[in-house]
């Protein structure tokens, strides 16, 4: 997908896209590859399998939104709100989630590798099949999140010491 007016807004990488209203967007396939998008309004839009790597996502609204197959490499999702949201199968190794609120969020099959999760609420997340190794989840709320044996955690973390149901 080349560059898009959604909104009057350009869609393209680097973009800057702060506040930008793109409630209900259908941004499949979009690349917003190193995108400002800090406190943008994405609630419920698609950006399945789009490229948000090293995107600016801080505070930004992705309640219910679909990031399926979406690329979120180095992203920094610091205090975004996801509760809701489908990450299924998405890429966030490296990404920046700290403070941001994840509760109820689907991330089954999501690659959360070297992630920073430190303070993200987790609680009732859907984490089947993820893969969390490196990742820092310092004072992160896991509680009633659900896992199974697929699931990949950093090394010397316990899960059901963090309140996880196994399925």
């Amino acid at each position: 997908m080349g560059a898009v007016e959604i909104n009057g807004y350009t869609i393209e990488p680097g973009a800057n896209l702060r506040k930008a209203n793109l409630r209900k967007a259908n941004l499949s396939k979009a690349n917003l590859s190193e995108a400002n998008l800090s406190e943008a309004n994405l609630r419920k839009a698609n950006l399945s399998k789009a490229d948000l790597s090293e995107a600016n996502l801080h505070r930004t609204y992705l309640i219910e939104a679909n990031l399926h197959r979406t690329y979120l490499v180095g992203a920094d999702l610091s205090e975004a709100y996801l509760h809701g949201a489908f990450l299924t199968g998405a890429n966030l190794s490296g990404a920046n989630l700290s403070g941001a609120n994840l509760y109820g969020v689907y991330l089954k099959g999501a690659n959360f590798s070297g992630a920073n999760f430190s303070g993200a609420n987790l609680g009732w997340a859907y984490l089947t099949g993820t893969d969390l190794t490196g990742a820092d989840l310092t004072s992160t709320d896991l509680s009633g999140a659900f896992a199974d044996q697929a699931t990949k955690w950093p090394e010397g973390f316990d899960p059901k010491a963090a309140e996880v149901t196994f399925e």
